[in-house]
């Protein structure tokens, strides 16, 4: 009898063989539902127990694409057993997004000429056929974020260096950009105008795809923050690493070197010495007898504050009225002036820019100020006498990393005049 040998036994005892045995011996036990599901598109669940059904799902064998879907093979299963069966109908040749969205307009294609001739069967069967494909874009989608995922908690575990480390955060990185820019191809736009007005495309196209693409895309936001952090941990755990070694190499170099005292040093170096001088403080010493005298004259020499307040208070009062009415005088000139530039706009022919009115008048206002006031005066109109004006921005960004405009000019002119625009 032949004795098994020593790399079977090792083989063997690879955690990785009883999982790939265990999941084989499920696909072989349900056989015969797994492949009426295929054959259907949908799996029953009555044709499992409780227990069974948690095996297929949890051995990934089996999957619920939405809440209000049925169980379905996985897409990897589904292309397994179209290979072996080599059922071109259903075989993924190419894998790419492309390749889907291009599977997807041909499939609709097919099934809106179906329609067309009245035959319902192959109107049923196209039907189906595109359901799975789009459920299999989608799960393909998932089944690379869930790799994210298992990369991200398992095989950093494995990795000894941080170098190593910070390689398999790039490695996941570039993953995550190809998975990004696979959700760059699908244009929603196109799929509305595919589906048309056939309610059960666009709920299949548009919002169900959609659905599923904006919570793939919260997944990998959770994945890249993660990223981030693992990053910038493994960075800053780099850096005193490597500091410490080049410290230990500097040691070994200098075997005598011993640290100064620097604190007790008259000259210390300027690597060392970038924190100014503390001012030490000081305080009165009333339990000394002989500075009695000296604190006495201290005392006498600090000034008093007057008995009444009254004569203070009255001139505090006083500047605060003043300061009040000088800004209250300031806000009617400037309401003054911005009502002489409407009056100004109403008999003018043509539209007025603010900035330039501002400069032929010689006015003292400030530009952002004076601009300010006028669109303020123009919001505070009436809406029959609003609509009588038009006012147009002259605004441009100030940065292109927010939504930030900075209005440098305002134009206002009346709405009978059709060579101008206004500009909400």
């Amino acid at each position: 009898m032949n004795q098994p040998s020593k790399s079977n036994n090792a083989l063997q005892s690879n955690p990785l063989f009883d999982l790939g045995k265990e999941r084989l011996e499920l696909i072989g036990k349900h056989a015969d539902a797994l492949m009426q599901g295929y054959l259907q598109g949908h799996v029953d669940e009555t044709a499992f127990t409780v227990q069974a059904l948690d095996k297929l799902i949890n051995g990934r064998i089996l999957w619920r694409p939405d809440e209000q879907q049925p169980l379905a093979l996985r897409p990897n299963v589904n292309d397994l057993i179209a290979s072996l069966t080599q059922d071109e109908r259903k075989r993924q040749i190419n894998s790419d997004v492309g390749e889907h969205l291009d599977q997807i307009h041909t499939r609709v294609q097919s099934l809106q000429a179906a329609r067309q001739k009245g035959d319902y069967a192959a109107t049923e069967h196209h039907m189906q056929l595109l359901t799975e494909r789009v459920y299999d874009m989608t799960g393909q989608f998932g089944d690379a974020i869930e790799s994210l995922w298992h990369r991200l908690n398992t095989e950093f575990g494995f990795v000894s260096s941080l170098d190593d480390k910070i390689l398999e955060i790039e490695l996941a990185q570039r993953q995550l950009r190809r998975i990004l820019d696979g959700f760059s191809i699908i244009n929603f736009d196109d799929l509305i105008q595919l589906a048309g007005s056939d309610g059960a495309l666009r709920k299949l196209l548009v919002s169900q795809l959609q659905a599923r693409i904006s919570e793939h895309s919260g997944s990998l936001l959770e994945v890249q923050k993660r990223l981030v952090l693992l990053m910038a941990r493994f960075r800053h755990q780099q850096d005193r690493a490597l500091l410490i070694n080049r410290m230990s190499a500097f040691l070994r170099q200098h075997p005598n070197f011993q640290v100064g005292d620097y604190p007790n040093r008259s000259q210390v170096p300027a690597v060392v010495n970038q924190a100014h001088g503390i001012k030490a403080h000081a305080f009165v010493a009333l339990d000394r007898a002989q500075d009695g005298y000296a604190l006495a004259e201290l005392a006498r020499a600090v000034p008093r504050e007057p008995e009444h307040g009254s004569q203070s208070e009255t001139q505090t009062e006083g500047f605060a009225v003043a300061v009040q009415n000088l800004v209250a005088t300031e806000q009617k000139q400037l309401a003054k002036d911005v009502e002489d530039f409407f009056i100004r706009v109403i008999e003018s022919p043509e539209a007025l820019s603010g900035v330039d009115y501002l400069a032929e008048q010689e006015l003292s206002w400030e530009p952002e100020i004076w601009l300010f006031q006028i669109v303020a005066e123009y919001e505070g109109l009436p809406q029959q006498n609003k609509q009588s004006f038009m006012l147009e921005k002259d605004a441009a960004p100030q940065s292109r990393f927010n939504q930030l405009h900075i209005i440098k000019d305002v134009k206002v002119g009346m709405r009978f005049f059709g060579d101008f625009q206004a500009v909400g």
